[in-house]
């Protein structure tokens, strides 16, 4: 008899693991705190995770719907300095149709899903952490919302402001997903909190052409108290997606870590729930296999990212990006 299995986020990375482990017939329970659909902060863009990945999580299908995204330009305030072809494709798909896609195939597959259910870490013995961020106090806050009727100069476009940086990239139906990066400020609020962000970060252009458009209200997500980079782990807790380590939002990788990481994690799981090995053997392969992954690429992109949100950074790039000196097809390629 197989040993259970617990799931602690029925995120990407929590659903897209329980099926996976779903097609091995293992038991699995995914427990969730909120509830479907939703709206996430999250960029709703997927580069970087291959075909091969999400067949393995049994997935693939979901992405058909997706929005193939190519064309990419880039803005330092009012100047454009950079329009590229991305040398792969990607995918925009937003959260409150793939979080319920993943949803519906786990519960077909035979999985077990909790919602509005909250679960300690206090016996970490075939409980895996997908829970998302780790809350910490940190310099940074995520918004997001969705919009009708903004076209855009390409599939997807990235502003740098003063303040952090936001992009905009085509998701299903018609609709643009804007998501934004800021440092925190405190003198900023009220209900337009995206707009009051991007003036002060003087994208004030940006916020008329939202502002111009269809906002869906309901779309509106904040997010705040997190750190990028790698993320501090509990002994024992074997934690993935973002629980692991979370990528600055400019790589547009992060939405595909959260299935890689799952996928990277099936086999090891396989063996602890069919009594191959015990728990501490199945976090250490899973550690390995998730450092030897990512390690680079969190350490490049944490590296590259106050080049896009400190002045001298952004004007840095601005020169080498207008001057055909920027190496984007590497750059993109050293981040997935």
């Amino acid at each position: 008899m197989s040993r259970p299995l617990t799931i602690v986020g029925g995120g990407l990375c929590g659903l897209s693991l329980g099926l996976a482990l779903r097609k091995r017939n293992l038991p699995v329970t995914v427990h969730e705190a909120g509830s479907y659909p939703r709206h996430r902060v999250c960029g709703e863009f997927i580069s970087g995770v291959r075909r091969e990945v999400l067949e393995a999580l049994g997935m693939a299908e979901v992405m058909d719907g997706a929005r193939s995204q190519r064309g990419t330009v880039w803005y330092h305030g009012t100047r454009k300095v950079l329009t590229a072809k991305l040398p792969e494709r990607a995918w925009g798909i937003s959260r409150w149709v793939l979080d319920q896609a993943l949803r519906e195939k786990f519960q077909e597959a035979g999985g077990v899903l909790i919602e509005r259910s909250r679960v300690g870490s206090e016996n970490p013995v075939g409980q895996v952490w997908c829970a998302g961020r780790v809350p910490v106090k940190g310099p940074w806050v995520g918004l997001k919302c969705h919009l009708r009727g903004l076209e855009l100069e390409e599939d997807l476009e990235v502003h740098l402001g003063g303040n952090g940086y936001v992009g905009l990239a085509q998701v299903e139906a018609g609709r643009v997903n804007v998501c934004g990066l800021f440092r925190i400020d405190r003198a900023l609020s009220g209900s337009d909190l995206l707009g009051a962000y991007l003036e002060a970060g003087g994208l004030a252009s940006v916020a008329r052409r939202i502002r111009d458009a269809e906002v869906d209200e309901s779309s509106r997500s904040a997010m705040a108290g997190f750190r990028l980079g790698p993320q501090k782990r509990q002994p024992n807790r074997l934690a993935l997606g973002d629980a692991w380590g979370m990528i600055p939002p400019f790589t547009g990788n992060g939405m595909s870590m959260a299935f890689e990481s799952a996928e990277l994690a099936v086999e090891p799981l396989v063996q602890y729930a069919e009594g191959a090995c015990d728990w501490d053997t199945a976090c250490r392969r899973v550690g390995w296999r998730l450092r030897k992954k990512f390690s680079l690429r969190l350490f490049g992109a944490c590296l590259l990212h106050p080049g896009l949100t400190l002045p001298g950074g952004q004007a840095f790039l601005s020169a080498v990006s207008r001057s055909g000196c920027l190496p984007f097809s590497l750059c993109f390629r050293l981040l997935r």
